[in-house]
């Protein structure tokens, strides 16, 4: 099939790429010239597992093309996937639907023949019902189909979830639209991936409430870790215990500095902007969003009490800066706010990301940045574990602990054991595990 991909960013480049891996031709459009010349190039604007052999080998076999011509683009194609960004919006947390609603009127004007538009982007309820009305009002005589089709990418893992996805989402009002839909996807038919038809409004509903309870559970656990801290309990063997319980699941259940991100900060905001647009407040996502936020400022304060309640002109080591392993990605990340707290008491901090450095030092000031864990750790009175990247799965403690000045060993991400840190010269200090206790992970007897 001939599909258009409008907004070559996060999810249009990764659906984009995947689409034509599958087989169809693929035109990616996108305003930013220098961006479309760099793809032209073979230079990838994100760090994503896999992508740029992806989009390699099939902008070399003809399959996916880049421009930033939008007109031809549209009149060639049979569906129009709308992948642009829809951030949160200065002043009052609703998705700012600008960029959509821009290129549905660019889309109308420039549409020929029976054509389904797609909103891939992340949008609140019933914006589909507006991309319909602009693009009548625009051009009253198209004949065009508006569907819903949300993403369900992991950043780290977007090719795989794309092409094993637990579940394809489709939101139509106009049956024509059914059998597009099912030939574009018709490759996954042979993963057995689950085609769901719902309703339109249903389907940019089930994005934002999946998103939600992700958020919720990591919200949820994060908690728990607080009250482990306080009760001697072991949040991992909590997590563990709860997660096999079938109807809870043990996914997102890892205790750690809060979330971050491009989709779960602001979903869950424009989820309770929509609530109370409706007049059906969602007290659970408010609390949420509440929680979260104050969680990575505490985060920093729980920092400074392991340095003894001082970190005034001390050197603290940062290990990751992005919001989660295996992206460049730093919407959002609770670095951001652990640095500042540290800094704003007086803290200078040194950091290393495997990916992130550059993108970090678009949000961040003031920090040192050095080429790896060790440069980090050299003289250092402090060093804290943010981002549970595998380069930082398997460090040698021992050198760490040589090179630094200090001894504390702040552990965010529960990636060590209390007994091999102090045994390394650390203090050391986790999330939700109990001092001097076995922090192994409980295990199963057998029956």
């Amino acid at each position: 099939m001939r599909i258009t991909m409008i907004g070559s960013g996060y999810v249009g480049l990764v659906s984009g790429a995947c689409f034509a891996d599958f087989g169809h031709d693929v035109t990616c459009v996108d305003l930013n010239e220098q961006k479309i010349s760099a793809l032209k190039n073979g230079q990838i604007p994100i760090f994503e597992p896999g992508l740029e052999a992806l989009v390699s080998e099939n902008a070399k076999a003809g399959r996916l093309t880049f421009t930033t011509d939008l007109a031809p683009a549209v009149a060639s194609a049979e569906v129009v996937f709308i992948g642009v960004g829809t951030p949160s919006r200065r002043g009052d947390g609703h998705a700012d639907l600008s960029y959509v609603y821009a290129a549905a009127a660019d889309i109308a004007r420039a549409v020929t023949g029976f054509t389904v538009v797609v909103t891939k982007s992340t949008v609140p309820v019933g914006t589909g019902d507006e991309v319909e009305r602009i693009i009548r009002e625009t051009n009253p005589s198209a004949d065009v189909v508006v569907v819903s089709n949300p993403e369900f990418l992991r950043e780290g893992a977007a090719i795989e979830d794309f092409k094993k996805p637990d579940r394809i989402v489709i939101g139509l009002e106009d049956e024509r639209a059914r059998e597009v839909m099912s030939d574009v996807y018709r490759p996954l038919y042979l993963n057995q991936a689950p085609l769901m038809f719902t309703g339109r409004r249903t389907a940019e509903l089930i994005k934002y409430a999946g998103n939600a309870f992700l958020a919720m559970k990591i919200t949820f656990i994060n908690e728990m870790a607080d009250l482990c801290e306080r009760t001697g309990a072991n949040v991992q063997d909590v997590a563990r215990g709860i997660g096999l319980d079938g109807r809870i699941g043990s996914k997102f259940l890892n205790a750690g500095p809060g979330y971050g991100g491009s989709c779960f900060p602001k979903d869950t905001l424009a989820l309770v902007k929509t609530g109370q647009d409706y007049d059906a407040p969602l007290r659970l996502v408010e609390a949420t969003v509440e929680v979260n936020d104050r969680r990575k400022r505490a985060m920093g304060r729980k920092i400074i009490t392991a340095m003894g309640g001082n970190v005034r002109g001390k050197t603290i080591g940062i290990l990751g800066l992005t919001f989660k392993p295996n992206t460049d990605d730093m919407r959002d990340a609770p670095s951001i706010a652990i640095v500042q707290a540290l800094q704003d008491a007086g803290a200078k901090i040194r950091a290393f990301d495997p990916e992130g450095i550059e993108m970090a030092k678009q949000v961040i000031n003031n920090i040192e940045y050095a080429d790896d864990a060790y440069g980090v750790a050299n003289g250092a009175d402090g060093l804290v574990l943010v981002t549970e990247w595998s380069a930082f799965r398997g460090l040698d403690l021992k050198r760490l602990r040589a090179a630094m000045n200090g001894d504390t060993f702040v552990d965010l991400r529960n990636v060590y054991r209390q007994k091999e840190a102090e045994a390394a010269g650390f203090s050391y200090t986790s999330i939700g595990r109990p001092t001097g206790a076995d922090q192994s992970v409980g295990t199963i007897a057998a029956e």
